[in-house]
Parts: C-alpha cells; sequence; structure tokens
C-alpha cells in the first residue's frame, strides 16, 4: 500500500465508519478501486485504520469516557460487546471470505438502504432519551444488533442504531450508544487481527508503521467532522436520507459487478 493509497482509505473510514452506509463496505469497494493488492497487511490495514476514528469518539465524548466514577457506563459497554465477541471468534474465518465478496457488499448495501428508508417510521414513541437510560439488557440485545454488521456492507452503525431504536432508544440516543459501543468493538477486532498478522508475519516493518500511522491520523481527523455532521444530519432528517444514498449504491454497485467493472 502507498502513503496516497493509505490517505485516501483512511478518508473513506472517517467519513463513513460512524454514518449508517457502512464503513466496511466502502473500504472493499475503495481497495479495488485503487488497485490494492490484496495481501494480509492491506488486510490488518483497513481494519487497523479504525483505530483512527476510535479515538476521534474519545475526544468527543471524554467526558463519558473518562469520568472513571460512572462504572456502570463501562459495564454497559462491556455487556454489549460480548454478542460481538463471541461470534467474531467463531466465524472469523467466514467473516474473513464475506470481506473479499463485492456482490455481498452490494446486496447488504441494498437491502440495508431500503430498510433504512422505512426505519424512522418503524420505531415511533421513544422513551430513552440518554445513555444513562440503557439498562443493561436492552445494551445486550443492542450488542446482537449489532453482529449484522459482521456482513460487509451491512454497517455497524446502522445495525446498532435500528438495534437501539427497536430497544425504544431516540435517535439520537442510539447514535451515540452506538458510537460508545464502537470503542470496545474495533479495539477487540483490531487488536485480534494485529496479533494474528504478528504471529504469523512477525513485526511490521517501519514503511508499514508509517502507512498506519498516516492512514489513522487522517481518520481520526475526517472522523471528527463526520461524527458532527452526522448528528445534526440526524436530527433534522432523520434515516430517510441515508437510505436513498445506500439504495443507489447498492444498486449502482450491481450494475458495475454485472457489466465487468467491478469484480465480485
Amino acid at each position: 500500500m502507498t502513503v496516497f493509497q493509505s490517505i485516501i482509505m483512511g478518508i473513506v473510514e472517517g467519513i463513513t465508519e460512524f454514518i449508517p452506509i457502512s464503513s466496511t463496505g466502502h473500504m472493499i469497494i475503495a481497495e479495488k478501486l485503487l488497485n490494492v493488492k490484496d495481501d494480509a497487511f492491506n488486510s490488518v490495514f483497513t481494519v487497523a485504520v479504525q483505530l483512527g476514528a476510535i479515538l476521534s469518539v474519545v475526544v468527543l465524548y471524554w467526558r463519558k469516557f473518562l469520568d472513571f466514577s460512572r462504572w456502570q457506563f463501562y459495564v454497559k459497554l462491556i455487556v454489549a460487546v460480548i454478542p460481538a465477541l463471541i461470534l467474531g471468534l467463531i466465524f472469523s474465518k467466514q467473516i474473513d471470505t464475506l470481506l473479499k465478496s463485492s456482490i455481498v457488499v452490494a446486496v447488504a448495501m441494498l437491502a440495508g438502504g431500503i430498510v433504512l428508508l422505512f426505519v424512522d417510521n418503524i420505531f415511533k414513541r421513544p422513551v430513552v432519551h440518554n445513555e444513562k437510560e440503557v439498562s443493561y439488557t436492552k445494551g445486550f440485545i443492542i450488542g446482537i444488533w449489532q453482529c449484522l454488521a459482521m456482513i460487509p456492507g451491512a454497517s455497524r452503525s446502522a445495525s446498532s442504531i435500528i438495534g437501539g431504536m427497536q430497544q425504544k432508544l431516540t435517535r439520537s440516543a442510539a447514535a451515540e450508544f452506538s458510537f460508545f459501543l464502537a470503542v470496545p468493538t474495533m479495539l477487540a477486532a483490531t487488536g485480534y487481527k494485529i496479533f494474528s498478522y504478528m504471529k504469523e508475519n512477525g513485526s511490521f516493518t517501519s514503511e508499514q508503521i508509517k502507512i498506519l500511522t498516516i492512514g489513522n491520523i487522517v481518520a481520526f481527523v475526517v472522523a471528527l467532522l463526520a461524527i458532527k455532521f452526522f448528528i445534526n444530519m440526524l436530527k433534522k432528517h432523520g434515516f430517510r436520507i441515508w437510505g436513498i444514498y445506500r439504495t443507489i449504491v447498492g444498486i449502482a454497485l450491481l450494475i458495475m459487478i454485472y457489466t465487468g467493472f467491478l469484480n465480485r
């Protein structure tokens, strides 16, 4: 991977990680369009670049993450991340296989887009307005919903936000809890990916470390802006605009795949 490719991938990750349009799906398509080589390091990069996005959440919501007197907050996140940890370990090989499929991304993108077109009308009358009102049971159920994101193109953000709304959270409360849940989820996924790589290939080279550093810095800066943008859009317009976007992208990807412009 070149420095230019890492910058572009960092931008894509930063924009899409917390918006319900699937960062993984966009990263897979970006890789193919940029002709990024399918090797062990680049596979790690697409996951490890999430660290920059994670840090943006901690910085924006530092009062919550650094208030150690509110131990319930951390316990809720641990409870909520358990389903993803268990299923991620069980199906890690199958997930890696799906990550190489453009057709899976396209179908999941389209299906998720259709759901987002109607989700605002499906889950009405929320009663939970902030993270403090989220019970451990609700957090665990949201964590189960998040596991849908193991399908590339489904979107971790969309899955967990819809799960939150199904558990009677308001749109903004569901979005914020999704942001919080992203931290332990992506830390675990990144740590596992890096550990697996180093176990099989040894330590990273200085060039690889530079590529990872640049990608994460770019992802961090872009994600800071993307989160604020998404929250404002969500409050004003709901999810319909993202449903339209995903539907258009999903159809466009299917056309690109079946015309041979994009590999399956």
